[in-house]
This record gives C-alpha cells, structure tokens and sequence, in this order.
C-alpha cells in the first residue's frame, strides 16, 4: 500500500553467541561483554565544605552522624606493652612449714651488693652535632682584610680599627694601629664590630705566621705560695706584656700606617 514502508531484509549477518561453560563442565550461549556498573550518584562528604578546609559541621557533630559512638576499636599492643607483660620482677614459690607463711616472693633480678663510689662518666647525646673545633668558619661579606671596623663593646668601644684576617677559631684579627688609638693586636668577634665601607689595600702587608689563637691565649695569673714570715703577702702575679709582642705590634703598624694616610680623610 501506498503510504507504508517497504521493511529492508537484513543484509547484515549476525555473529554467533559466545559459548559459557558453567561450574559442571556444560557450555552455555551467552555474551562475553562484561557486566557495565550500574551509574548511580557519586558518593559526597557527609560534612560538605563551606571554605576551602572549614566544613559545615564540627568534629562534635560529626560523631552522631557517623556513629561512632556505635563502633568498638581494638588498639593492636605495641612492642613495649608486650616487653612489660613479658617480664616479671617477682615470682612466689611455695615454703614449707606453717611457721612461714607458705609462700615467698622472690625477686628475679637482685640488686648489686656493691655500688662504686664515683660516677661511671657517661657522654651526653648531642643529636649529632659537631664540637666547636668542627665547625664551618664563615664571614660577613661586607668584612674584607682591610675593612675598616667599629669596635662595640670592651674598653675600645667607638673605636676605628683595620681588620687583618680571620683566625682558625673564627675570630677577627685587628689593630688600630696603636699609634693612632691605643688599639693594640688583638682579637674579636665579628659579631661584635660594624664594618664600613671605608677600606685600604693591605697586599702587601706581610703578617707575621706565628699570630694564631695560641699567641693571644693568656695565661693564668696565680697566687705566690705563702712562705715563713710572709703571712700576709697576698699580691696577685701582674700581667705583663711580652717583648715579642712589642715586636710583633711595631712591624705590622710600620706597614699599615702609610697605607692609612694613602687614604683621604683617614
């Protein structure tokens, strides 16, 4: 009739089922596509999130959501918890005779007879750390040799002096020089000085090898022992300035001077 479609045959030729065995050994038709998940709504927050990290309900009120009131934990024993239960200080063994009681406890780990009379000295935990004498010596980058410095503290405070070098112990070599403010060789902490931006040209200075930590060390002023008739005498040893310093001042500000007056408004 006119009106109605014609239907085409289908040209098409249909691929045969795949075959599935089942748990007895028999082959089933089937198809071999597997199963598609079902599409359902994603799972979301039971406490959504109004800003970024803050959520709508509190911790407090999140326990009766979640029901956790409900859920019942068993913490696992951690090593030490099973070292304790493991060992035991005391043990009861049973004694003859009424008279005794029947039982007696005895310890398992008895306590020395002897105890040393001094202290076993034992070195402290330092978290690996490195001694002073490890450590890395840096320095300001605004203190070069030559750098005119600002001496904060002591009885030279105020004072201008001309940093040499920088010993093995980190601290600064300077000098004033003494003919200029009484500030003799002598050694400070960087810390302790403000460096400018005034400098001089010490290359060519030749400084003596022998000026380390140990030349600066001073030594120990002690009391004179306490003879017959000298009761009362109880003057301490002065200290007193060794002519190898005077030496060792005298060639350093011979070579510094000039370079200083070489400098304008020094």
């Amino acid at each position: 009739m006119a009106g109605e479609k014609t239907e085409k045959p289908d040209t098409k030729e249909k691929k045969p089922e795949a075959k599935k065995a089942d748990a007895g050994g028999q082959v089933k038709e089937g198809n071999l596509r597997a199963k598609t998940p079902k599409k359902g709504k994603p799972h979301c927050s039971w406490n959504p999130v109004l800003v970024r990290g803050i959520g709508r309900y509190s911790r407090s009120a999140m326990d009766p959501r979640k029901a956790m009131y409900k859920r019942k934990y068993s913490a696992a024993k951690s090593r030490i918890e099973k070292k304790k239960e493991k060992v035991l200080a005391t043990v009861t063994k049973p004694v003859g005779d009424d008279k005794n009681g029947g039982t007696r406890v005895i310890k398992l780990r008895k306590m020395p007879r002897y105890s040393p009379t001094e202290g076993v000295p034992q070195r402290l935990l330092s978290h690996s750390k490195k001694p002073f004498s490890q450590h890395v010596r840096k320095l300001r980058a605004s203190t070069t040799p030559g750098s005119m410095l600002i001496i904060l503290p002591g009885r030279h405070r105020g004072e201008r002096v001309v940093f040499l070098k920088q010993l093995s112990s980190g601290l600064l070599l300077v000098t004033g020089p003494l003919y200029l403010n009484l500030v003799p060789l002598r050694r400070t902490h960087q810390k302790f000085v403000i460096a400018t931006s005034t400098k001089i040209d010490i290359s060519g200075v030749k400084i003596p090898k022998h000026l380390t930590d140990v030349y600066f060390k001073k030594k120990q002023l002690q009391k004179p022992r306490h003879q017959e008739g000298e009761i009362f005498d109880t003057e301490k040893e002065k200290y007193e300035i060794t002519e190898q310093h005077k030496i060792d001042q005298q060639a350093v500000d011979l070579q510094i001077l000039p370079k200083i007056k070489a400098v304008p408004q020094l």
